[in-house]
């Protein structure tokens, strides 16, 4: 009997472990998608590049501009959490000229970011493809993959798979890392990174911020994630703070990491990165090739397509569910009309192919162009989400503590200060 017991106990104590589990993996969403929408630009490519030029120079750089970012990020969560309601919903309160302005700002950068996204993907699917296609045929064949994923599961379908792309290359770069660590920087002794400090520098560290961990229009997105998935599983304070949490720091990490790689494998080895999204691709799979081993190579090609494929299709949900919400709010109608979010992922697909068809060379100068504006609109976007928080005058967990107001402080003044410094480096000096 005394064994019996035993036994049920351990098993009772087995479930609720069990039980614990399954509700931290079901609490984690938004954060996790959101972590998914930023590696695929800013760390995959803005990162790496960083190491691999400056070598370890630019590290400060990546963790302030994360920490600086992080309470105007946050306040996606706080202001839903609190009040219901999406950041979209608040801008629209606060005027309508801020709505329009973000509604503008939005298109630009979701057509852009898509059309890059889906070049990166479809450069590398046709690395490992078995068949021979072209660039846009390829970019055509995951683009109608995305549809159909995000027609057909919704949200449900890409928070799972964002869980997946997440651990699989959190588990690839970090595995890299380490090999690389072990083996040491290929650069030669006595070899000096270019200066940071260098005027020339500052076009390339603003177009890095910019997107690092994401442009702050990104906090749209995870507001409205969560405001979704309020709809559909109940979630707490604790849960939706714990989740953001996991995927804002999980991605300032990962960053140094990609920086890592870049500094210890990139940087001094006399190979040019390219300016052009398809060789810069192949670069990258190259370099964890020669980390890792040469058995590695289409193993790499897989784990980094699924790393922008990741990017590719949580951009296109949450910027087009963000587009969606304030063409509604401008319209004065009821929000919450799917069909309404599938006809801007239709139109938003449809002008990025065309991009890809006709403008494919013109692409990464495009890219540049939407990190330098995401870059530019920054400390207008922080400052109203700032504006939100404190209006909203939220309590308990949520509320705006002296801490955190300091840093949002903190964070305004390095934002306008690096966005002033730009404005005289690119137009006055």
């Amino acid at each position: 009997m005394e064994n019996v017991a035993t036994a049920s106990s351990t098993q009772s104590s087995e479930t609720k472990s069990t039980g614990r589990f399954k509700e931290i993996i079901n609490s984690f969403g938004p954060g996790i998608m959101m972590a998914t929408a930023s590696v695929g630009g800013s760390h995959l490519v803005a990162s790496t590049k960083a190491g691999a030029i400056y070598g370890w120079q630019l590290a400060i750089i990546i963790l302030l501009v994360n920490l600086f970012k992080y309470p105007f990020f946050r306040a996606g969560v706080q202001y839903t959490m609190g009040t219901g309601k999406s950041l979209i919903q608040g801008y629209s309160e606060l005027g309508r000229g801020y709505l329009w302005t973000f509604s503008i700002l939005m298109v630009i950068a979701s057509i852009v970011s898509t059309a890059a996204l889906l070049m990166f993907c479809a450069s590398l699917l046709g690395y490992f493809s078995p068949f021979e296609l072209s660039l846009t045929a390829n970019a055509a064949i995951i683009l109608a993959v995305c549809l159909t994923i995000l027609f057909a599961g919704h949200y449900k379908a890409l928070d799972t798979l964002s869980k997946v792309i997440m651990l699989t290359l959190v588990v690839a770069t970090v595995s890299a890392a380490v090999m690389a660590i072990i083996n040491g920087p290929v650069a030669p002794a006595g070899f000096e990174s270019p200066s940071i400090w260098d005027i020339a520098s500052i076009g390339f560290i603003v177009i890095m911020m910019g997107w690092m961990p994401g442009p702050i229009e990104v906090s749209s997105l995870t507001s409205m994630w969560l405001k979704n998935q309020r709809k559909e599983q109940n979630v707490t304070i604790k849960s939706a703070l714990f989740d953001f949490n996991v995927g804002y720091i999980g991605t300032a990490l990962l960053a140094i990491v990609f920086l890592a790689l870049g500094a210890l494998v990139l940087n001094g080895n006399g190979e040019t990165l390219s300016n052009s999204g398809v060789k810069f691709t192949h670069q990258l799979v190259s370099m964890y090739a020669h980390t890792i081993g040469e058995w590695s190579r289409y193993l790499i090609a897989v784990v980094a397509f699924f790393c922008i494929f990741g990017s590719t299709i949580t951009v296109l949900d949450g910027y087009c569910r963000s587009l969606s919400e304030a063409h509604l709010l401008i319209q004065e109608k009821e929000l919450d009309q799917p069909k309404n979010h599938m006809g801007w992922m239709v139109f938003v697909s449809v002008i990025a192919m065309v991009i890809l068809l006709f403008f494919t060379a013109q692409l990464m100068t495009m890219l540049n162009f939407a990190m330098a504006l995401a870059f530019i609109t920054t400390p207008i976007f922080a400052l109203l989400n700032y504006r939100l928080i404190v209006k909203a005058k939220l309590t308990g967990q949520l509320a705006l503590t002296p801490r955190m107001k300091a840093l949002s402080w903190l964070g305004l003044v390095y934002l306008f200060g690096f966005l002033a410094v730009f404005i005289w480096w690119k137009w006055l000096m």
